[in-house]
């Protein structure tokens, strides 16, 4: 189930992804397959092989695609996600997320 996201964020992420650009959407996140994690970061690209090039440099599998039809992307969480997300400079999802403080 996700939560704490609005819906012109959304339309912002997909519409980049659609675009083939990296876009990252962070939202809370309640999944009883990984305990601990209560948000996650949806990394995509609609350009496959971008997406793919791009998770090399942060050793993400092509296999760990969530291969949506419309919206492929990474799901990114616990240490990973805020390295990443640091990483790209996404500050305000790391303090809307207080993801610095966990």
């Amino acid at each position: 189930m996700a939560f704490g996201v609005k819906r012109q964020e959304l339309q912002q992420w997909k519409r980049r992804v659609q675009n083939g650009e990296v876009a990252f959407l962070t939202h809370y996140w309640i999944d009883e397959r990984f305990p601990g994690c209560d948000t996650v970061t949806k990394a995509g690209c609609s350009d496959i092989n971008k997406l793919i090039e791009w998770g090399k440099q942060y050793k993400l599998q092509k296999e760990w695609i969530h291969q949506d039809p419309s919206y492929p992307h990474f799901d990114l969480f616990g240490a990973r996600q805020y390295s990443i997300l640091a990483s790209e400079n996404q500050w305000d999802q790391i303090r809307r997320f207080s993801l610095d403080k966990k």
